[in-house]
């Protein structure tokens, strides 16, 4: 299957593009190989392909010293092509190399671990498709160390936009309420004064999920 996969790529216009990218495959983590030409073998746009060839050479060099039998078996399996495809095709039409970096991550993660279920990632896949830049900045200003406190009171709207001073207050307001429909965050209190310590510590207001989501924008 493999084989005629590669085969349907020696006939596409990108066919240099592409073999060169199942090499980079094939030497550091030969067992995607199979999946990877599945996907690639269909695909014709230049600047999408590009975008799909940093994802699975970013993924290839990620996992090159990684060994497992498991992860071999699983690579194998239905969910895992699936996923693989589906997160592929929608890097290729992402502009945001951020977002890129993230589908990356989500495929190295399922890799290595096996999780979290293929319900969940396909969530996840959603979600980071929702995901604007300024969304991902917002998410980790909320997961800042608090900074020192200076005075008596505070609210998580100063907080923010100490940490954002780019964005307009409106703004940080309208993407929290974003964040809080996809259940990344939970904060319905942005201009509630309290403490001023209070009002610096608000990584508690990141759902569960919204961590989980953290593992893949930041690098491990």
């Amino acid at each position: 299957m493999a084989e005629n996969k590669i085969e349907l790529l020696k006939q596409d216009p990108n066919r240099e593009k592409a073999l060169n990218v199942l090499s980079i495959v094939a030497s550091a983590a030969p067992y995607l190989g199979g999946p990877v030409s599945a996907v690639l073998s269909g695909y014709v746009t230049s600047r999408k392909f590009d975008r799909m060839a940093e994802v699975i050479q970013g993924l290839a060099v990620d996992l090159r010293d990684f060994k497992s039998k498991v992860a071999e078996e699983y690579v194998k399996g239905e969910d895992f092509e699936d996923l693989l495809e589906q997160t592929l095709r929608k890097a290729a039409y992402e502009r945001n190399e951020q977002k890129r970096k993230m589908y990356k991550n989500l495929l190295k993660e399922s890799v290595k671990t096996q999780e979290p279920s293929y319900d969940e990632q396909l969530r996840i896949l959603r979600v980071i498709e929702q995901l604007q830049p300024d969304h991902i900045m917002l998410i980790k200003a909320l997961n800042q160390q608090p900074s020192k406190v200076s005075g008596f009171a505070g609210s998580p709207i100063q907080t923010l936009r100490e940490r954002l001073p780019e964005f307009p207050e409106e703004h940080i307001v309208d993407l929290t309420t974003q964040l809080n429909d996809l259940r990344v965050t939970d904060l319905r209190s942005l201009k509630t004064m309290m403490t001023a310590s209070g009002a610096q510590e608000l990584r508690g207001v990141i759902t569960d999920f919204g961590k989980r989501l953290l593992n893949y924008i930041e690098e491990k």
